[in-house]
Protein backbone atom coordinates (compact mmCIF):
# COMPACT_ATOMS: atom_id res chain seq x y z
CA UNK A 1 0.00 0.00 0.00
CA UNK A 2 1.81 3.32 -1.04
CA UNK A 3 1.81 6.45 1.35
CA UNK A 4 1.68 9.83 0.33
CA UNK A 5 4.58 11.96 1.91
CA UNK A 6 6.12 15.53 0.96
CA UNK A 7 9.40 15.31 -0.13
CA UNK A 8 10.64 19.18 0.60
CA UNK A 9 13.88 20.10 -1.46
CA UNK A 10 15.74 22.04 0.24
CA UNK A 11 17.29 25.54 -1.55
CA UNK A 12 21.04 24.62 -0.56
CA UNK A 13 20.84 21.51 -2.81
CA UNK A 14 18.60 22.29 -5.69
CA UNK A 15 17.14 25.70 -6.32
CA UNK A 16 18.75 29.57 -5.23
CA UNK A 17 18.97 30.25 -1.76
CA UNK A 18 15.70 31.38 -0.03
CA UNK A 19 13.32 29.58 -2.41
CA UNK A 20 11.58 25.59 -1.52
CA UNK A 21 10.29 23.63 -3.97
CA UNK A 22 7.61 21.13 -2.67
CA UNK A 23 6.67 18.06 -4.55
CA UNK A 24 4.10 15.48 -3.78
CA UNK A 25 4.79 12.29 -4.11
CA UNK A 26 3.02 8.76 -4.05
CA UNK A 27 6.18 7.09 -2.73
CA UNK A 28 5.83 3.25 -1.17
CA UNK A 29 8.11 1.68 1.54
CA UNK A 30 11.11 1.04 -0.69
CA UNK A 31 11.07 4.25 -3.09
CA UNK A 32 11.60 5.94 0.81
CA UNK A 33 14.15 3.42 1.44
CA UNK A 34 15.88 4.10 -1.50
CA UNK A 35 15.28 7.72 -1.08
CA UNK A 36 17.57 7.96 1.78
CA UNK A 37 20.14 4.94 0.36
CA UNK A 38 21.11 6.58 -2.95
CA UNK A 39 21.37 10.63 -2.07
CA UNK A 40 24.57 11.58 -2.89
CA UNK A 41 27.03 12.12 0.39
CA UNK A 42 28.10 15.18 -0.29
CA UNK A 43 24.89 16.73 -0.85
CA UNK A 44 24.00 15.70 2.81
CA UNK A 45 26.90 16.72 4.38
CA UNK A 46 27.18 20.37 3.29
CA UNK A 47 23.00 20.70 3.89
CA UNK A 48 23.26 19.53 7.63
CA UNK A 49 26.86 21.18 7.96
CA UNK A 50 27.97 17.43 9.71
CA UNK A 51 31.59 17.73 11.10
CA UNK A 52 32.81 14.33 12.19
CA UNK A 53 36.11 14.70 14.12
CA UNK A 54 37.82 11.58 15.64
CA UNK A 55 40.50 11.87 18.32
CA UNK A 56 43.10 10.50 16.51
CA UNK A 57 43.03 9.79 12.75
CA UNK A 58 45.93 7.96 13.02
CA UNK A 59 44.84 5.69 16.10
CA UNK A 60 41.37 4.94 13.73
CA UNK A 61 44.00 3.83 10.67
CA UNK A 62 45.14 1.23 13.16
CA UNK A 63 42.41 0.20 14.58
CA UNK A 64 40.86 -0.30 11.29
CA UNK A 65 43.77 -2.17 9.89
CA UNK A 66 44.29 -4.65 13.06
CA UNK A 67 40.78 -5.43 13.15
CA UNK A 68 40.65 -6.54 9.49
CA UNK A 69 40.52 -10.25 8.29
CA UNK A 70 42.01 -10.71 4.98
CA UNK A 71 41.71 -8.37 2.06
CA UNK A 72 38.57 -10.17 1.12
CA UNK A 73 36.84 -9.34 4.55
CA UNK A 74 38.47 -5.92 4.27
CA UNK A 75 36.45 -5.12 1.28
CA UNK A 76 32.92 -5.93 3.12
CA UNK A 77 34.45 -4.51 6.10
CA UNK A 78 31.80 -1.02 7.15
CA UNK A 79 33.58 2.40 6.61
CA UNK A 80 33.94 5.44 8.17
CA UNK A 81 32.45 6.91 5.31
CA UNK A 82 29.47 4.42 5.71
CA UNK A 83 29.24 5.80 9.28
CA UNK A 84 29.33 9.25 8.69
CA UNK A 85 26.71 9.12 5.63
CA UNK A 86 24.62 6.87 8.48
CA UNK A 87 24.36 9.37 10.70
CA UNK A 88 23.54 12.21 7.69
CA UNK A 89 20.82 9.57 6.87
CA UNK A 90 19.46 10.42 10.07
CA UNK A 91 19.60 13.71 10.82
CA UNK A 92 17.75 14.25 7.27
CA UNK A 93 15.24 11.61 8.78
CA UNK A 94 14.34 14.12 11.57
CA UNK A 95 14.47 16.74 9.54
CA UNK A 96 11.84 15.64 6.87
CA UNK A 97 9.37 14.36 9.53
CA UNK A 98 8.82 17.41 10.80
CA UNK A 99 9.00 19.68 7.88
CA UNK A 100 6.38 16.71 6.44
CA UNK A 101 4.48 17.52 9.73
CA UNK A 102 4.22 21.07 9.05
CA UNK A 103 3.53 20.48 5.80
CA UNK A 104 0.41 18.09 6.94
CA UNK A 105 1.81 15.15 5.21
CA UNK A 106 1.83 11.65 7.11
CA UNK A 107 4.57 12.49 9.13
CA UNK A 108 3.54 9.21 11.26
CA UNK A 109 4.07 6.78 8.30
CA UNK A 110 7.00 8.40 7.09
CA UNK A 111 8.38 7.88 10.74
CA UNK A 112 7.50 4.20 11.10
CA UNK A 113 9.49 3.60 7.51
CA UNK A 114 12.16 5.40 8.42
CA UNK A 115 12.54 3.75 11.75
CA UNK A 116 12.25 0.30 9.49
CA UNK A 117 14.74 1.47 7.37
CA UNK A 118 17.68 2.77 9.87
CA UNK A 119 17.28 0.33 13.06
CA UNK A 120 17.78 -3.29 13.49
CA UNK A 121 14.48 -4.02 14.84
CA UNK A 122 13.54 -6.34 12.16
CA UNK A 123 16.50 -8.16 12.27
CA UNK A 124 16.76 -8.52 15.98
CA UNK A 125 17.20 -6.63 19.23
CA UNK A 126 17.85 -2.86 19.47
CA UNK A 127 18.72 -1.27 22.34
CA UNK A 128 17.34 2.67 22.33
CA UNK A 129 17.92 4.93 25.19
CA UNK A 130 16.37 8.27 23.63
CA UNK A 131 17.23 11.95 25.28
CA UNK A 132 14.02 13.00 26.36
CA UNK A 133 12.40 9.64 28.03
CA UNK A 134 11.65 9.07 31.31
CA UNK A 135 8.81 7.35 31.83
CA UNK A 136 9.85 4.20 29.73
CA UNK A 137 12.90 5.39 29.29
CA UNK A 138 14.30 1.94 26.77
CA UNK A 139 12.65 1.61 23.80
CA UNK A 140 12.80 -2.10 22.88
CA UNK A 141 10.64 -1.72 20.09
CA UNK A 142 9.92 -0.45 16.52
CA UNK A 143 6.58 0.70 17.89
CA UNK A 144 8.17 2.51 21.02
CA UNK A 145 10.72 4.07 18.61
CA UNK A 146 8.49 5.62 16.29
CA UNK A 147 6.23 6.67 19.24
CA UNK A 148 9.33 8.59 20.63
CA UNK A 149 10.06 10.37 17.05
CA UNK A 150 6.00 11.30 16.55
CA UNK A 151 4.06 9.96 19.38
CA UNK A 152 2.08 6.92 19.53
CA UNK A 153 2.19 3.96 22.07
CA UNK A 154 3.86 5.61 24.82
CA UNK A 155 1.65 8.89 26.64
CA UNK A 156 4.80 10.62 27.72
CA UNK A 157 6.02 11.22 24.33
CA UNK A 158 5.75 14.69 22.80
CA UNK A 159 7.58 13.55 19.39
CA UNK A 160 11.33 15.07 19.22
CA UNK A 161 10.89 14.74 15.73
CA UNK A 162 8.04 17.10 15.29
CA UNK A 163 9.88 20.35 17.51
CA UNK A 164 10.67 20.64 14.38
CA UNK A 165 14.31 20.98 13.58
CA UNK A 166 15.68 22.97 11.30
CA UNK A 167 19.40 21.71 11.08
CA UNK A 168 21.41 18.28 12.63
CA UNK A 169 25.06 18.40 12.96
CA UNK A 170 27.27 15.69 14.18
CA UNK A 171 30.28 16.03 15.98
CA UNK A 172 32.36 12.64 16.78
CA UNK A 173 34.69 11.90 19.47
CA UNK A 174 36.01 9.08 18.00
CA UNK A 175 34.94 5.99 15.74
CA UNK A 176 35.80 2.30 16.08
CA UNK A 177 35.44 -0.58 13.30
CA UNK A 178 35.71 -4.46 14.01
CA UNK A 179 34.81 -5.03 10.41
CA UNK A 180 31.29 -5.65 10.23
CA UNK A 181 30.31 -3.65 13.03
CA UNK A 182 31.02 -0.08 14.09
CA UNK A 183 30.75 2.75 17.16
CA UNK A 184 30.03 5.76 16.89
CA UNK A 185 30.57 8.53 20.19
CA UNK A 186 30.50 12.14 20.88
CA UNK A 187 27.85 15.23 20.34
CA UNK A 188 25.06 16.20 18.02
CA UNK A 189 23.33 19.23 17.75
CA UNK A 190 19.68 20.44 16.89
CA UNK A 191 18.67 23.50 15.64
CA UNK A 192 15.20 24.52 16.76
CA UNK A 193 13.20 25.30 13.25
CA UNK A 194 11.42 27.71 15.21
CA UNK A 195 13.29 30.08 17.56
CA UNK A 196 16.84 29.10 15.46
CA UNK A 197 18.59 27.85 19.20
CA UNK A 198 20.44 25.05 18.90
CA UNK A 199 20.78 22.71 21.59
CA UNK A 200 23.23 19.50 22.21
CA UNK A 201 23.11 15.85 23.38
CA UNK A 202 25.32 13.33 23.61
CA UNK A 203 25.21 10.42 21.44
CA UNK A 204 26.42 6.56 21.14
CA UNK A 205 25.27 4.66 17.99
CA UNK A 206 25.93 1.33 16.93
CA UNK A 207 25.60 -0.37 13.66
CA UNK A 208 26.08 -3.31 11.76
CA UNK A 209 25.74 -4.80 8.48
CA UNK A 210 22.37 -6.89 7.44
CA UNK A 211 22.94 -10.06 4.92
CA UNK A 212 22.53 -7.71 1.92
CA UNK A 213 25.24 -5.04 3.70
CA UNK A 214 22.87 -2.36 4.84
CA UNK A 215 23.97 -0.58 7.71
CA UNK A 216 21.72 -0.58 10.40
CA UNK A 217 21.75 0.67 14.19
CA UNK A 218 21.29 -1.50 17.18
CA UNK A 219 22.49 0.31 19.69
CA UNK A 220 21.40 3.93 20.12
CA UNK A 221 21.71 6.03 23.40
CA UNK A 222 21.40 9.72 23.80
CA UNK A 223 21.52 12.05 26.72
CA UNK A 224 21.83 15.64 27.44
CA UNK A 225 25.49 17.41 28.92
CA UNK A 226 25.53 16.46 32.67
CA UNK A 227 25.37 20.07 34.82
CA UNK A 228 26.41 19.41 38.13
CA UNK A 229 24.75 21.47 40.85
CA UNK A 230 26.52 24.53 42.31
Amino acid sequence: MKAKVLLVVLASVLIPAGVVKTLELSVDKQAIANFYEEKDEKITTNHHDIKNEDLSENHYQEKSTRHSLNNNAKNSCITREEVIKAQSTWGDGIIFIGETYQSNGDYKDFAAELVDNLYGYDEGKVLFKPTKAAEREFRLTEAEAVSYFVTGVISEDHGFAIQPWSKVRFKNAGIIINCNSALAMGDYFFTDANTNKEVKAEYTFAYYKDKNGKLLINLHHSSFPYHPEN
